[in-house]
């Protein structure tokens, strides 16, 4: 599964551990009315996993493509989300802390990514991680590529939020983040 990790900005000004609400104005296909996790900002750019939109692939498509089973009907029927336009056979699992995984990256207390086979192994057999769901694929920004889109009114960025990314369904996250702002997407101007 493995993927590119850019490294932590040392710096108060990394968006890590921030989420990304597209702005209503923001007609890219690929990020439309998209909520999208920051995982690593530097000085050599941007990672982020987009958090709400499901593929038509189920979590047992992945795992047979890993040649990995489970006897789990619910296991095989979770929904992979589409992280990214960015190397979409690459998988991560987004999850809270916990569990001892071969290529884990800590976000923050509250969310880590993995990239390793032996979380998914894990995962088949009911004794993966805790809140996790699996994403295919990542968005990449260049070095000050995201900082000129936000400045160009694409992205609005706030703290990540444990609600959002655990609990909210999926197809729901996006209208949930701006009411979490007290605002309604209808009422944002260009």
């Amino acid at each position: 599964m493995g993927a590119p990790i850019l490294g932590v900005m040392s710096d108060s000004n990394s968006l890590a551990n921030n989420l990304l609400i597209a702005m209503p104005s923001l007609a890219d296909g690929n990020f439309a009315q998209s909520v999208t996790l920051i995982c690593e900002h530097s000085e050599r750019g941007a990672l982020g996993i987009v958090l709400n939109k499901p593929l038509e692939m189920k979590l047992g498509d992945v795992l047979a493509q890993m040649q990995l089973e489970t006897t789990e009907i619910a296991i095989g029927e979770r929904a992979v989300l589409r992280g990214g336009p960015v190397h979409t056979d690459r998988g991560f699992v987004l999850h809270r802390p916990g569990g001892e995984w071969d290529s884990t990256h800590r976000i923050s207390d509250s969310i880590q990514v993995t990239t390793s086979r032996d979380v998914l192994a894990a995962i088949a057999r009911g004794e993966g991680p805790r809140d996790a769901f699996i994403a295919l694929g990542y968005a990449g920004w260049e070095p000050g590529q995201l900082e000129r889109e936000i400045l160009d009114n694409a992205w609005l960025s706030v703290p990540m939020n444990e609600h959002l990314v655990y609990e909210v369904p999926f197809e729901e996250r996006w209208q949930a983040a701006w009411q979490q702002l007290g605002i309604h997407s209808s009422s944002i101007s260009p």
